[in-house]
């Protein structure tokens, strides 16, 4: 009978009826968890009314299977195995797929198994009084719904059997193993809390979010939930492989925001940073988990509220550079960023040609380089500065595509009359006769070192992560300029380290997804590897006229 009694436990807990109920209303309640978006958001999204009918579901969903056991005569430690039937089907129900239909931490469950546990009334209260306690302190309702099944267990410590403590000791893990992002976004500073609601789309507040991955070993430690992994690395108790092998089970989770940015219209836009932390090299070397994992993050993205999410660095060349992304998840809008990009660049190349040749060089006379020239970017830059120099090399790993590249570009010139002399070539090395380098590579390491560069050399990095060597700066003369840096209006600081030498600071393919979030012209976004010239001007104009400042 027991069998029978969890097996229907684990039944109910796995009826969606949050969900059914969303449907009935019209209410998608995956953009509406105040786990996710805070107690007072979500409210405001869903309704006092809807938000209590959903957890009255979740509680009885919790109680009325331990007080039917209760009713059959079980003892504590057969109803608390009920509780913890009834939890799992709630975290895990029968109909896993992915997305789950099911999103809520369900802390109404965990609250239906407390109220009908057979405990002394005074016990009893002391989960409850905890948890009343911890968000008063607090203002964090995840801690105060954690503090329930751990206050369960601190009570069954008390003089309770060996099975009934690890009964509760097994509720409790498993509601920190659910709520684990939200411990996470607790010790990192962006979780919400009582009297700090979350944003809401509004006509004065845009909500953006923008997927990232550390770009080395070293960007784990930014996240407080992974800094404890860092001695134990630096120990050799932890390999990096190790490490990267678990990287590789992490759904996507939001990390810290980007805050502060204001319009010179005087709107407001917050950018969630969402990551998936896998390295540059996992991301090109398990293409397949690297769909997945930025689907999951466009799917976390729409449950923030926000309208739109931008792929950054190798994110944006995943799923044919978003395209997959974006038919998994028709709810937001998916940018590459690739229009802002290419704008900043063209905005950029006609200021360094000029500083360059204000500096005593004659354009004409001027040897120039363009790695990377296989790239839809890196060629871009070639055709725009092949009228002005004498000779220009173009390095890229497919000779026959470049060669053909290179002869197209050398026709159009001769019938204006400014064709230079072109090269092509696969060997990076070929750049140390260059005086001017512009490089715009997907490579995850460098690909410019020392010995690769002329001294004197000025070097146009759009590479992310940068394809220059921090050693390069060492070469005599050397001037390194990092390109697709744009600087956001208002007091904008991101809580993360980007990389980019400001807090203010951002790359062009996060400020076009604020930009489109701005404007509402999701007809512009980036997708695919066409960038048309329409939507670059139009990201060039609308990005000066709201504020952002390409970086020079």
């Amino acid at each position: 009978m027991t069998a029978l009694l969890l097996l229907l436990a684990y039944l109910v807990g796995a009826l969606p009826l949050g969900h059914l109920l969303a449907q009935r209303r019209g209410v998608d309640l995956r953009t509406a968890s105040p786990y996710t978006l805070g107690l007072e958001s979500a409210l405001k999204r869903l309704g006092l009314w809807t938000l209590l009918l959903s957890f009255l579901l979740d509680f009885l969903k919790g109680y009325l299977p331990l007080l039917l056991g209760r009713a059959l005569g079980l003892g504590l430690g057969e109803l608390l195995a009920l509780g913890v039937a009834a939890y799992l089907g709630h975290l895990y129900p029968v109909f896993f797929r992915d997305p789950w239909p099911l999103r809520a931490k369900g802390a109404g469950v965990l609250l239906g198994v407390l109220a009908a546990l057979p405990l002394p009334p005074a016990w009893g209260m002391v989960p409850v009084a905890l948890a009343l306690t911890l968000y008063a302190l607090t203002g964090y309702a995840s801690l105060a719904a954690l503090a329930l099944p751990l206050g369960l267990f601190l009570v069954l410590l008390g003089g309770y059997a060996p099975r009934e403590k690890l009964l509760g000791l097994l509720l409790f893990l498993l509601a920190l193993w659910r709520y684990k992002e939200n411990l996470g976004r607790i010790l990192e500073g962006t979780e919400p809390k009582l009297g700090d609601p979350l944003p809401l789309p509004s006509e004065r507040q845009v909500v953006c979010a923008f997927l990232i991955h550390p770009l080395t070993v070293e960007d784990f430690w930014q996240s407080p939930r992974f800094r404890w992994m860092r001695p134990l690395v630096r120990l050799g108790l932890l390999k990096q492989a190790w490490m990267e092998r678990l990287a590789e089970l992490f759904r996507p989770m939001k990390v810290g925001e980007v805050r502060g940015v204001r319009t010179a219209d005087g709107r407001e836009v917050l950018c969630h940073l969402i990551s998936a932390p896998l390295l540059p090299h996992q991301i090109k070397a398990k293409p397949d988990l690297a769909v997945k994992r930025a689907i999951q993050g466009a799917r976390l993205a729409k449950e923030l509220g926000a309208t739109v999410v931008g792929l950054g660095a190798f994110w944006s060349v995943v799923g044919e550079k978003g395209l997959r992304v974006q038919e998994a998840v028709p709810g937001i809008e998916v940018t590459n960023g690739g229009a802002y990009t290419a704008g900043t660049v063209r905005a950029a190349i006609p200021q360094i040609l000029a500083h360059f040749a204000q500096s005593g060089k004659d354009l004409k006379r001027t040897t120039a380089a363009v790695v990377g020239a296989n790239g839809v970017v890196a060629f871009g830059i070639a055709r725009q500065i092949a009228p002005y120099v004498g000779k220009l090399i173009l390095v890229g790993r497919d000779p026959e595509r470049l060669s053909r590249a290179a002869e197209s570009l050398r026709r159009n010139l001769e019938r204006k009359g400014e064709a230079p002399e072109i090269a092509v070539t696969t060997d990076i090395g070929a750049i140390r006769e260059a005086d001017l380098v512009f490089t715009a590579t997907s490579d995850p390491n460098p690909v410019i070192y020392p010995e690769h560069v002329k001294p004197g050399a000025w070097i146009y990095d759009e590479g992310v992560p940068p394809d220059v060597h921090e050693s390069v700066r060492e070469v005599p003369g050397v001037r390194v300029i990092p390109g697709g840096v744009v600087r956001l209006p208002g007091q904008a600081r991101a809580t993360l380290d980007l990389h980019f030498g400001a807090p203010d600071q951002v790359p062009a393919c996060l400020a076009e997804t604020m930009i489109l979030a701005a404007e509402g012209a999701f007809e512009r976004k980036s997708l695919g590897g066409e960038v048309k010239g329409e939507n670059i001007q139009f990201f060039v104009e609308r990005a000066e006229a709201l504020g952002f400042k390409v970086v020079e």
